[in-house]
């Protein structure tokens, strides 16, 4: 064969693209386009791949030349490929102008060889599968003796190098581990059979199979009569009838590296709180709580009081999850003992109220001898007392201590801002409404 003058512009040069089509394809002989220069260390990721690169690198005589033909391939200057029973064939540029045809030669299967490879993959399901798949059992290639073993593999080139193999048959020998790796039916192409022969074989002994196997045990039928009957099944048993209290959780131990057993015992406990409530009542209590509306709902319930170890705790993870500090916490929650999430909306939310029971207000402190309450928005305030109106017509009393402006909600709600100011004050033990 006469070589294609100048790099890269031999007939099957073009559509330079890992992966794509063979530019000629029939079942004994196939042409790949030359593929991208590599980057990477390997040239295969398949077991199969590595086996081909194993079986070059086990019969070569000069390490030297194997570098210089994994540079090569690396580089790019191998050609198209055409890969035909018992042969692998390339043009390969070296240092010269016109490139070097380059062939690895290698054994075909005999007829025998083929049958156990064929017989050993029809036998198995998943095997045809995974051949279809692009994937080569490790059982089916040691059945039939695929792939190469040192010295397998005879390499030829017009180059006048002598080395064994020289650098252009070693970059042959690496591109094709690459075309292995994506396609290993080039592999059982090299040992005498092509795809399609193969699939063919693999569907006609498929067929055979099945049809042996119905005729050797039928199915077992069923008459029509028997599957379109009217069956009527039983009723269901009623359901079990609901606990009148929530079930208590177990004791969680203390364990290194466990979680927190009060923590633990905090949630289980909420849950079947959560629970009995939807199962009796059929709503969730706290489906429309908000991830910190939620969080101090729970910091509320704690039975735990004052700054006992466990609220501390309780406090200080909670308020880490939800992005506010353990003092907004602890606000929070006295807003939601103070009179649910409508008192804690009141903490967060300053509005402006419409005229109304607001614009009453101040004129019934005064009759009641508290005239010093100043308004803003939705707040009547002292030096130390505040009242807020909610938007559920409710005044909260609030204290702080004396021109700090550190609100703490205190009191019981009540829709006169008078009976609101005489629970706090009766509440802290004020004398006056000034402090």
């Amino acid at each position: 064969m006469t070589p294609a003058p100048g790099r890269r512009t031999g007939p099957l040069s073009s559509g330079r693209h890992h992966g794509s089509p063979a530019l000629r394809h029939d079942d004994r002989r196939r042409t790949f386009p030359a593929l991208e220069p590599r980057t990477g260390r390997e040239f295969a990721s398949s077991w199969w791949g590595n086996a081909w690169v194993q079986a070059l690198e086990a019969t070569a005589l000069d390490l030297a030349r194997l570098a210089r033909g994994r540079a090569y391939a690396r580089g790019g200057h191998v050609d198209a490929i055409t890969v035909t029973p018992g042969r692998v064939t390339a043009y390969v540029h070296g240092s010269r102008v016109r490139p070097y045809r380059t062939e690895i030669r290698l054994r075909t299967l005999s007829d025998d060889d083929w049958e156990d490879f064929l017989a050993a993959a029809a036998a198995r399901p998943d095997h045809i599968a995974a051949l279809l798949d692009k994937d080569v059992p490790h059982a089916l290639a040691t059945a039939a003796e695929l792939l190469p073993t040192p010295g397998d593999l005879v390499p030829d080139c017009s180059c006048p190098d002598d080395g064994y193999p020289c650098k252009h048959a070693a970059a042959l020998c690496y591109q094709t581990a690459r075309l292995l790796d994506h396609d290993p039916f080039v592999l059982f192409l090299m040992r005498g059979m092509g795809e399609r022969d193969i699939l063919a074989e693999l569907s006609h002994r498929n067929a055979t199979r099945s049809a042996t196997e119905r005729t050797a045990a039928p199915a077992p039928t069923v008459p029509a009569h028997e599957v379109l009957v009217r069956t009527r099944l039983p009723a269901l048993p009623p359901p079990f009838p609901l606990p009148e209290q929530p079930g208590r959780p177990p004791a969680y131990p203390e364990a290194t590296g466990a979680p927190d057993p009060i923590a633990l015992d905090l949630l289980a406990g909420e849950a079947a709180a959560r629970a009995h409530t939807l199962l009796t009542g059929g709503t969730d209590p706290i489906a429309g709580l908000t991830v910190w509306q939620d969080a101090v709902r729970l910091a509320a319930a704690h039975p735990g009081a004052g700054l006992t170890a466990s609220t501390r705790a309780l406090y200080r993870d909670l308020a880490a999850a939800t992005g506010r500090t353990p003092t907004d916490l602890a606000r929070a929650v006295a807003a939601w003992r103070q009179g649910g999430r409508p008192a804690l909306d009141v903490l967060e939310e300053p509005w402006d109220p419409p005229a109304g029971p607001f614009d009453r207000a101040r004129p019934a402190l005064a009759a009641a001898d508290f005239p010093h309450f100043r308004p803003r928005r939705n707040r009547l305030s002292t030096s130390a007392l505040q009242l807020r109106f909610g938007r559920d017509g409710l005044w909260y009393g609030y204290e702080s201590d004396t021109d700090r402006e550190d609100w703490w909600p205190r009191g019981t709600p009540d829709t006169d801002p008078v009976g609101a100011l005489t629970t706090l004050l009766a509440h802290e033990g004020h004398a006056s409404a000034d402090g």
